[in-house]
């Protein structure tokens, strides 16, 4: 079997799950390795704010920290991650809108769909929430991943604006 068609056969068992606090070194290490723009060095290597932030997630029941594994993946090793919110609001006549962030996949595993699959997981669960559209922010220096979302349907209709504080 070729390299490419070993790798497909192991992409259909990728599990997309939320994340436990066993994956949370791994999803800071990832986004780590991926910074760009202002959170460039940003992340910092204690993992108590870590921690704290992903039990206020959980305990807040809106934000749901999810982890893509290909097989033989073990808590604490991860292909992908993602951010997936819940957000209610009166536009749309009152439906819920879901919003993806923090979209990261291993650098050494870019382009063999997991990307694609975790978006489409992400699709699937703001569909069951009922929500009407699910949005998502992309740092204007990454191209690459503009390319990606619009490759996946996803259109550049806003204007986004941050003010750090």
């Amino acid at each position: 079997m070729s390299e490419g068609g070993m790798f497909e056969a192991e992409l259909q068992g990728l599990d997309i799950a939320p994340a436990g606090e066993d994956d949370v070194a791994a999803c800071a290490a990832l986004m780590s390795a991926n910074a760009a723009g202002v959170r460039v060095g940003q992340e910092a290597g204690d993992l108590a704010p870590y921690l704290a932030a992903f039990r206020r997630m959980v305990a807040g029941g809106a934000t749901v920290l999810h982890v893509a594994r290909l097989p033989g993946m073990e808590a604490g090793s991860i292909a992908g991650m993602f951010e997936l919110t819940i957000i209610d609001g009166l536009s749309f006549g009152g439906r819920p809108r879901a919003q993806v962030e923090s979209v990261h996949v291993d650098p050494e595993l870019r382009g063999r769909g997991i990307g694609r699959a975790m978006m489409r997981f992400a699709e699937a669960r703001a569909r069951e929430s009922g929500c009407v559209l699910l949005q998502l922010t992309s740092n204007r220096e990454r191209q690459g991943a503009h390319d990606f979302y619009q490759a996946l349907g996803y259109q550049p209709s806003h204007v986004g604006y941050k003010l750090m504080l």
